[in-house]
């Protein structure tokens, strides 16, 4: 997807609406930046305030200031009949264009944009346009979602190949590169290629296909999707120098608790305005009513809603924090104060709107919270803590609040596919293994099975789909830590399988799991073809793992619209999958996953512990990032020659 813009398809009805926020035309009060009694720089920093009536004189110089741009406003705004108020729920003042130019819609088969990145063009400045997509309907808002998975997509795999090519030319022990910083380049490569969205408008509101709870694991995530536009700056805005009126606004905001002042509480946070600290994150002196201070007050005055991001921190694979969307919310209120440090800073009341899905970091904690103590926050609905009986590396819940039903509970449990004895186990007088003492690298035997690549980084997570993973086995010199051995290892994430009043029977992660996360194997009693022939001529359903589809995910790690010299690579053809799965008696947590055509989940055949390349196990990896309580889902495919039905285990 080289696009750039907003996606907008004028044939469906409702069509979205592409509404331009140009506000009234005025005096720019941009040089009504706040100046403090104290004007000398060294001074401010080595005088911090600390008698009250002083702040109480900066209170009143701030208001004064803010009454008076109210007040010209409130002026002016009598003079425009164009001026209406848009939206009852903000109250945002916008004048409406009468017959919108329609967007061009950039999943039209007669795009004519190339899909290989010939030159670098200069990158494409962001918008001083000011809009908001409302009436946006259930396939408009499937087409943005897509188009925001894949753009995704390209990014996660050109980060992590960023970060691939620098352990290559660090050699295996080497020295590992900075995760944020290969981010970083990866980011600035797709906005020089034009890939960053929603860069021709500057969008207030919600973002189409962007969901309240989606993940991010760094700030330059944010500005690829278009949600957030400064890599650095907590408040992002519109400047005065761009704006209509010259006003600037206000239209996302970062909360991190990179200010001390700040005060989150969840549904309400007191936001403290930018400026003012030291190379070490103190403040160091007055914050000024100048840049985002003074658009988050105009904001205010206008009624414009921002969006807001929120920065936790969370250990996790790819970095040490995450930020959640947790949607819109009104700045209702602002003043000046004395900041904990004794300086002025500006201060700001927001209000979540209300209407939205649950904040995704309140999800976040709650779902921490369940795995280390899950009766304080969920005290009814568990029947049981561990179905695995330990046979996982984790324990998996079992959850059901809506009826009696606790069928999961009579079958045994496989933590592995169970094949037919004796006839795939890897015999280490025929077997071949790699001799890499420290782990698996250029030049690896290993390394040469799987067409040369390993489709794993150093994190366990899946570079590349590919037809067949060939994972080191127990012929190989390699230590258990070698990035060549993954699946094998098991479980790694909390899962909770649970009842649900839509799939029946569903299952959700407790943990953060990001785009290429390896879940679990799909696990049942492997059945020969003809050992499924008898058992389906008897009436039983089986699971066929060569009809589980994961098309969507095909271009997992293909970068041509990147690199210009990049090659798609080509993988030797291998046998059809040729066995069935029993599930009926003896199954593991996956089976439990609900189909859907549009699934978080893709699978990946992995050979391991026999050289069968028609066997091989059946590996669920995370095909986008996942935030935790979100439901599992995977496409199970289509009938074929075998059955009449589809089969899935709810």
């Amino acid at each position: 997807m080289g696009s750039s813009h907003i996606p907008l398809d004028p044939s469906l009805n409702p069509s979205p609406s592409v509404i331009p926020k140009l506000e009234p035309v005025t005096e720019s009060t941009q040089n009504l930046a706040f100046q403090l009694p104290n004007t000398n720089p060294q001074a401010l920093i080595s005088s911090p305030v600390s008698d009250f009536n002083e702040a109480t004189d900066f209170s009143s110089d701030y208001n004064t200031v803010a009454e008076s741009a109210r007040s010209a406003f409130a002026q002016r705004l009598q003079r425009h009949d164009d001026v209406a108020v848009l939206d009852s729920l903000t109250g945002a003042i916008v004048p409406v264009e009468e017959n919108p130019e329609p967007e061009p819609n950039p999943y039209s088969t007669s795009d004519p944009s190339p899909s290989v990145a010939t030159q670098r063009p200069k990158p494409q400045p962001r918008s001083s346009e000011l809009v908001r997509i409302t009436d946006v309907g259930p396939e408009s808002e499937r087409q943005f979602r897509e188009h925001v998975r894949k753009t995704r997509m390209i990014y996660d795999s050109l980060r992590m190949f960023l970060m691939m090519e620098e352990a290559k030319r660090n050699g295996v022990g080497g020295r590992r590169a900075r995760a944020d910083g290969k981010a970083g380049k990866a980011g600035s490569m797709m906005r020089d290629c034009m890939l960053w969205m929603n860069r021709d408008k500057r969008i207030v509101g919600s973002i189409p296909g962007v969901q309240v709870g989606d993940i991010f694991f760094f700030r330059v995530d944010l500005c690829v999707m278009g949600l957030h536009g400064h890599s650095q700056a907590g408040i992002d805005f519109l400047t005065g120098s761009l704006s209509s009126n010259g006003e600037p606004i206000a239209t996302s905001v970062i909360v991190s608790g990179g200010y001390e002042d700040d005060d989150d509480q969840g549904d309400v946070i007191m936001y403290t305005g930018q400026g003012g600290q030291d190379r070490l994150g103190r403040q160091a002196e007055h914050q000024r009513l100048e840049g985002g201070n003074l658009a988050m007050e105009r904001s205010m005055y206008y009624g414009i809603e921002v969006r807001v991001i929120r920065g936790l921190k969370y250990e996790n694979e790819v970095s040490s924090r995450v930020y959640v969307y947790d949607g819109l919310f009104r700045i209702v209120d602002s003043w000046f104060d004395v900041g904990k440090s004794g300086f002025g800073v500006f201060k700001y009341r927001l209000e979540r709107i209300e209407g939205q899905a649950e904040m995704g970091s309140s999800v976040l904690k709650f779902a921490r919270t369940l795995k280390t103590n899950p009766l304080s926050v969920r005290p009814r609905g568990y029947i049981n803590f561990d179905i695995s009986n330990g046979k996982e590396n984790v324990p998996v819940y079992l959850f059901n609040d809506i009826d009696s039903d606790q069928e999961p509970l009579y079958y045994e449990y496989l933590a592995q596919t169970s094949f037919p004895p004796g006839l795939f186990v890897q015999q280490s007088g025929n077997a071949s293994g790699c001799d890499c003492v420290n782990g698996c690298g250029s030049g690896c035997l290993c390394e040469a099975k799987n067409s040369g690549e390993i489709a794993y980084d150093y994190n366990g997570t899946l570079i590349r789909q590919k037809p067949l993973i060939h994972e080191c086995g127990s012929a190989c010199q390699c230590p258990p830590s070698c990035r060549n051995r993954v699946t094998q290892k098991g479980l790694r994430n909390r899962l909770e399988v649970f009842r649900s009043l839509e799939t029946g029977w569903g299952v959700r992660s407790l943990d953060v799991l990001h785009a290429g996360a390896f879940i679990c194997e799909y696990a049942g009693v492997a059945l020969t073809r003809e050992q499924a022939n008898i058992l389906t001529m008897n009436g039983d359903t089986l699971v066929y793992p060569a009809r589980f589809s994961s098309a969507r995910w095909e271009d997992w790690g293909d970068l041509s619209q990147v690199l210009a010299d990049f090659e798609r690579p080509s993988y030797p053809d291998i046998p059809p999958v040729d066995f069935a799965m029993d599930v009926s008696k003896m199954r593991n947590v996956a089976c439990y996953i609900s189909h859907s055509t549009d699934p978080n989940v893709i699978v990946q055949f992995v050979l391991h512990d026999h050289n069968s390349l028609m066997f091989p196990r059946v590996m669920l990896f995370a095909a986008e990032n996942i935030p935790p309580m979100t439901e599992l889902s995977l496409d199970y495919g289509v009938v074929d020659d075998w059955n009449a039905k589809l089969a899935i285990c709810n």
